[in-house]
């Protein structure tokens, strides 16, 4: 058995896709992992002409594949790329889309893991929390499962305007820098301190307030808050600030 092996990138992972797409029995992943007994490694290394190779062909099938294929390519599941691989093998077979074939076991976990990447980077658009920094740059971190952070960019920056801010994906350690009129990705440190303004610092202190005021401890409605905000985005709420309900 071949283990395809890649680092990470979309187009390593398409570069590994021209061999292994005929390789029926190979896996391809981009993690550590624990080896199969008599499995040959792979090292991909990124190759433009066979990555577009496997592009063009993809298109000619389905002019929308690459745009499925990229987003399951964001997802934290660590099956992500035998996903996407299997999911490219049905549309090769068909030479057709197959996206409205969900009863494909193939199609189905495609499905699956790039509805999860577009539902969380739907609900941070609504979930995502900027404080104002003592420099005037306003600060977003977050810890998203998938890797959202250039899919919900262009939604902040249309929102925010000329307003300067970084948006700190904690979990992958990268962040975006706008400041008005440039935006650039860069890698960061693992930990980040951002000292707040004293406008930001008031105002949480008013909306903690507010929120004590509002809340009824003897009814603190659990899952009521849950379905409007899933646990995870909690931390970053100044009203919970550590507080489990």
């Amino acid at each position: 058995m071949n283990v395809y092996v890649t680092d990470g990138s979309e187009n390593c992972f398409y570069t590994a896709v021209f061999s292994a797409c005929t390789d029926k029995s190979c896996l391809l992943l981009s993690r550590s992992f624990q080896l199969p007994l008599g499995a040959q490694i792979v090292c991909v290394q990124e190759e433009k002409e066979k990555s577009d190779r496997v592009k063009r062909r993809l298109l000619q099938y389905d002019r929308h594949s690459l745009d499925d294929i990229g987003l399951i390519l964001r997802s934290c599941s660590p099956e992500r790329e035998m996903v996407a691989l299997r999911y490219i093998r049905r549309i090769v077979q068909e030479r057709a889309p197959v996206r409205d074939r969900r009863a494909d076991a193939s199609v189905s976990a495609a499905w699956d893991l790039r509805g999860k990447v577009t539902l969380e980077a739907h609900r941070m658009k609504g979930f995502l929390r900027f404080m104002e920094g003592a420099n005037g740059i306003w600060y977003a971190p977050f810890t998203p499962d998938n890797d959202i952070l250039d899919l919900i960019l262009p939604h902040f920056l249309r929102r925010l305007g000329g307003q300067p801010f970084v948006m700190h994906d904690l979990s992958r350690r990268k962040a975006a820098l706008w400041n008005g009129k440039d935006c650039v990705i860069v890698q960061t440190e693992e930990k980040v301190d951002v000292p707040l303004s004293p406008d930001e610092e008031n105002f949480q202190n008013l909306w903690k307030q507010y929120y004590e005021s509002v809340n009824i401890a003897q009814r603190p409605h659990e899952k009521q808050m849950k379905g409007y905000m899933p646990v995870r985005y909690w931390k970053f709420l100044p009203e919970k600030n550590g507080r489990p309900f």
